[in-house]
């Protein structure tokens, strides 16, 4: 039923020869191979989702429409087969589930009305959840968005056990009785687990999880969480209760940190990324990790020390990461052996299980009707939801140039946040007269540039305008804030995003790419709207992803670094000690990863305003839009002001300078209609599905 054409049948069979691969199991009589060859075996199949981001529908939205590419709906189908497949089997979840899409939003605009779960009073997340029978889940760092009375009544609705072992109160709690020191919540489980060994017989296993968050938490949520709870290191809290957990007979430990792999030589021990060292720890069996978006085992990590891509290790530890948004199922099969009155893993394989053949580009499953069923109200209420009116724009907003040029989706965001600013009275009143800058930038702009990211681009159409569309624009629930920092820090803080793209030789004629994705995600690419700056791509960065000065590099990507003062140009040191207002977010602004953000620098917080809040009231404002008719006097004008550009490069060869955008006539018919320099479709096969390959003329810029 659920696996009913072609495409669907390699997924069923993909499940047990993924296994047979490296167990050396035959896909149809492993069991009775294994009676013969491996006496008192228990195999154990461990399955995580991760990343799901409220996308529990196979649904689109910000389209209307539906979408086989995304959704725990779909991936359930998987979970169900992978489970009837194998006598012994758990299921996990890793966390991040309940922000990140418009039903995340829906559910916590309305909780916000009464302090209650809206519909049913149960989480839709938990609602479709508990028809899959999940063995635990941890919590990721987006549960914590909505604030801790949110996610403790979303968690209430669950009908298997939460954990998480790294974040303690820092005040008595007032919940359940825990004080200040002890963990907010339970830092780890052991279960018996009754199990079937190859020759049939039954055996009670104890298996053990734990998990962890980023300590990061405490600057990205801050509001949220400061002086209710802190956030400890994930190593430190792994050392110790693993001890624990093995000393308490946990047969099988399985930590699932919701936390990406890594440095290998990263001493820091509150990094926000430690599968890395988690996989390093005696005792860990299987790490079911996440929070980066990517998928584990894969070509990705391929020169990740001591990892085996084929087998699914590192360290010699099982690992998975099921990619995001429901596009995969992890699986872990373990295989352990008693010894003695205990049961010890000997041997392991990872692998992941998509639901979309990203080159074929059709589907591998269908939508699981239960899940489909437990959320049909609120699903019903959450398209209601986005298609409230709001306003209307001027012209399109596509993300598809955003990395090549100033663009209208990061635009509309920096000039949303200063009008808001400008009209608050508390933040006239704190700041003065202090010049008031923004920074934005492209959250959707074709993710991690993977096989599963094509679609990833703000796409909002000219004309009426609808929550769904200020959602796109910006898609988390951050809230703004106010920074105060000096000319000089506006100028490392835009050398630091600079590291967006990678360095240009300006003498060779060979193909170089524009854009550094795999080392700077584009979301940490922020502009600065308010000043007018160059990018010069010639110089290499003066810092990594993480705001870190890299050695040798002392030139100056940022060039032309100017603001107009009443028609005064101010440059150079008049510029750098400079006092400015840099309206943001609270991730960025209490980060204190580029210069000028961080605690110190906060000068005001808007009352927790929403970013996305003040981009939807922006429109309306400026479209003059009557709530009670849902018409629009005007329109806001989405047009890109160009504040920023690359500098021109001077050479004398042919440079053949390439990006990569999403391929389709959509994004051809806008770039053509919107490029700043010329910018040619190349017609070669990119390697990553959906995705063309373009050049631009970095040379001399088009005349208006």
């Amino acid at each position: 039923m659920i696996f009913g054409n072609k495409s669907q049948l390699k997924t069923k069979t993909a499940i047990a020869l993924a296994v047979a691969a490296s167990l050396g199991l035959t896909a149809c009589n492993s069991d009775d191979n294994d009676k013969k060859d491996h006496k008192d075996q228990i195999k154990l199949r461990v399955m995580e989702t991760s990343d799901l981001h409220t996308n529990i529908m196979d649904y689109n939205y910000y389209k209307d429409a539906q979408d086989q590419t995304i959704g725990l709906a779909r991936v359930a189908s998987i979970i169900k087969t992978a489970r009837a497949d194998v006598k012994n089997s758990v299921l996990v979840d890793n966390g991040d589930l309940l922000q990140g899409s418009p039903m995340g939003d829906h559910i916590a605009t309305e909780f916000k009305k009464n302090n209650r779960m809206p519909y049913t009073g149960i989480h839709p997340a938990y609602k479709a959840m508990n028809t899959l029978g999940y063995d635990v889940g941890n919590i990721g760092n987006h549960e914590f968005n909505f604030g801790l009375e949110f996610l403790d009544q979303s968690l209430a609705g669950a009908d298997f056990p939460y954990i998480n072992s790294n974040v303690v109160c820092d005040v008595d709690c007032g919940k359940d009785g825990i004080l200040k020191g002890e963990n907010r919540f339970t830092p780890f489980i052991i279960k018996d687990k009754v199990v079937f060994d190859t020759n049939g017989d039954e055996h009670t296993i104890k298996v053990g999880y734990i998990g962890f968050v980023p300590p990061q938490i405490m600057q990205w949520d801050k509001k949220n969480l400061e002086n209710r709870v802190q956030a400890q290191s994930i190593t430190e809290s792994a050392e110790k209760y693993v001890k624990q957990m093995k000393a308490e007979g946990a047969d099988v430990i399985i930590a699932i940190p919701h936390s990406g792999i890594g440095e290998p030589d990263d001493e820091n021990t509150m990094m926000e990324d430690a599968v890395y060292k988690l996989t390093q720890i005696e005792g860990i069996n299987a790490v079911m990790f996440g929070h980066s978006h990517q998928v584990f085992p894969s070509d990705t990590y391929a020169n990740v020390p001591n990892t085996d891509i084929e087998k699914g290790t590192i360290n010699g530890t099982a690992a998975v990461m099921p990619g995001r948004w429901g596009d995969n199922l992890g699986i872990v099969d373990l295989v352990l052996e008693q010894d003695g009155e205990t049961w010890k893993v000997v041997n392991s394989q990872s692998t992941t299980l998509p639901i979309f053949d990203t080159k074929e580009k059709q589907s591998l499953v269908d939508a699981d009707k239960d899940i489909h069923d437990a959320v049909e109200l609120e699903h019903v209420g959450t398209r209601d939801y986005v298609s409230t009116p709001i306003g209307k724009a001027t012209s399109d907003m596509y993300s598809f140039l955003s990395m090549a040029q100033d663009d209208p989706t990061v635009q509309i965001v920096a000039s949303a946040q200063k009008w808001f600013a400008e009209n608050d009275e508390g933040f006239k009143d704190k700041v003065g007269d202090l010049p008031i800058l923004s920074a934005a930038a492209p959250f959707k702009a074709g993710g991690r540039y993977s096989d599963s990211d094509f679609d990833q681009y703000v796409q909002v159409k000219a004309g009426d305008l609808a929550i769904k569309d200020a959602a796109d624009l910006y898609l988390y629930p951050n809230t703004m804030v106010a920074l105060k920092v000096t000319g000089a820090e506006v100028k490392e803080w835009l050398e630091c995003s600079a590291n967006q793209f990678n360095t240009i030789d300006p003498d060779s004629s060979k193909t170089q790419p524009l854009i550094n994705r795999e080392g700077h995600r584009t979301y940490n690419f922020d502009t600065i709207d308010g000043v007018e700056y160059k990018i010069d791509v010639t110089v290499p960065s003066k810092y990594d992803n993480d705001c870190k000065a890299i050695t040798g590099a002392t030139k100056n990507r940022i060039v032309d670094l100017t603001y107009d003062d009443d028609g005064v140009e101010v440059t150079g040191e008049q510029f750098a000690q400079k006092e400015f207002i840099v309206i943001t977010n609270n991730y960025r602004g209490y980060g204190g990863k580029f210069a000028g953000t961080g605690e110190s620098h906060v000068q005001y917080t808007f009352a927790g305003k929403e970013n996305r809040q003040a981009v939807a009231e922006y429109i309306s404002e400026m479209s003059d839009f009557e709530p009670k008719t849902g018409e629009s006097g005007s329109a806001v004008d989405t047009k890109a002001d160009y504040n920023w550009s690359f500098k021109n490069i001077e050479t004398s060869v042919e440079l053949k300078v390439t990006f990569e955008t999403q391929d389709s006539e959509k994004a051809h018919k806008f770039v053509e209609a919107n490029k700043r320099r010329t910018m040619r479709k190349l017609e070669i096969e990119n390697t990553v599905p959906g995705f063309a390959i373009y050049s631009i003329d970095m040379t001399q810029e088009l005349e208006d």
